[in-house]
């Protein structure tokens, strides 16, 4: 790929969320645990859903993608962060920032994907509760989430393409902690009117689109909810929907308030610092959301931690560790 000016280069700058010094550790702190939290957390929730029989239904199904989508959707931003600023680099290299990018914009628009997914699921469940089991069968839930994959990863190649196409200036600062297609366009020497039309086409629709079916999914399941009579069956009809809710106020809120946030105060550190909210601590909170406000994982969780403290391996180091207590 060449610049404008003729000369061959293979890497950008990320400037990361501050430039001063004495704050480096505190934020390689902060987002090495939060990205722990992250994948411990969503990690369990997997572990948890795949062990226990009582959560082998869609809803769950639909859960253990989204935590999985949640460490991939992390993990393509902070460890490369956590590393620049451990080796005091702002360095990544041409190819690993468009791998970055089509990564980046492949999880995030399938975490988009799979939370509609859960918001069709909830919508049969509720509205149409005695055809559920008929219609929500293992076959449609597996194609639901294989044709969420398969867009995403044909948006996520269409939009890494076209970035390969363009020529770069000598300026080749992203000041942003990761590298972000809206920013690395601003990069470009070459005409990149094709590849915005294409970025804000795919933005109206593969997020747009899947936010408006959301919406409609829950207008329909609020109705149905007003027609029940008793208000126990309305608050255990609600209480099914909260976490999920809950889940995609919290992803589709920071990420609107990010960007129409830019593109009023057009400050793009600030922009970068307010993105840590969908990229990083959505992802972290989800795992709590449904642990805290989901009766049935809680009681998974107690049956999968009650299974590791009977286990052989438990029970032996527990023995080991009373006898020491005795000895001492």
């Amino acid at each position: 790929m060449e610049p404008g000016n003729g000369t061959q280069f293979s890497e950008f700058l990320l400037l990361g969320l501050s430039q001063t010094l004495e704050l480096q550790p505190l934020i390689f702190g902060l987002f090495l645990s939060m990205y722990l939290v992250t994948v411990s957390g969503n990690l369990l929730i997997i572990l948890v859903v795949s062990s226990d029989s009582h959560l082998h239904t869609p809803m769950y199904f639909f859960l253990s993608n989204l935590s999985l989508v949640d460490i991939c959707f992390t993990s393509t931003t902070v460890p490369k962060m956590l590393v620049n600023i451990q080796t005091q680099s702002r360095v990544i290299t041409y190819a690993g920032c468009i791998t970055q990018m089509y990564f980046y914009i492949l999880f995030a628009v399938l975490d988009s994907f799979i939370l509609t997914v859960m918001a069709y699921d909830r919508f049969v469940a509720i509205c149409h509760p005695l055809h559920y089991m008929v219609i929500m069968n293992p076959r449609l839930c597996g194609l639901l989430v294989l044709l969420s994959w398969i867009m995403s990863v044909l948006n996520s190649l269409l939009e890494s393409l076209m970035v390969l196409g363009l020529r770069f200036c000598s300026d080749l600062e992203i000041p942003h902690f990761f590298c972000e297609l809206n920013q690395v366009l601003q990069l470009a020497c070459s005409d990149t009117l094709l590849n915005n039309i294409i970025m804000y086409f795919s933005a109206g629709l593969l997020a747009g689109g899947p936010l408006a079916g959301i919406l409609y999914s829950y207008s329909k399941i609020l109705s149905s909810i007003r027609r029940i009579s008793s208000s126990q069956g309305k608050y255990k009809a609600f209480s099914t929907c909260a976490s999920h809710l809950s889940v995609v106020s919290l992803f589709y809120g920071t990420v609107l308030g990010v960007y129409l946030s830019s593109a009023a105060t057009q400050n793009v550190h600030s922009s970068a610092t307010a993105s840590v909210m969908y990229t990083v601590v959505t992802p972290m909170l989800n795992p709590f959301i449904y642990s805290l406000r989901n009766n049935d994982i809680k009681r998974a969780l107690q049956r999968f931690f009650g299974r590791l403290m009977n286990c052989p391996g438990m029970q032996v180091s527990s023995l080991r560790v009373r006898s020491l207590t005795q000895i001492n």
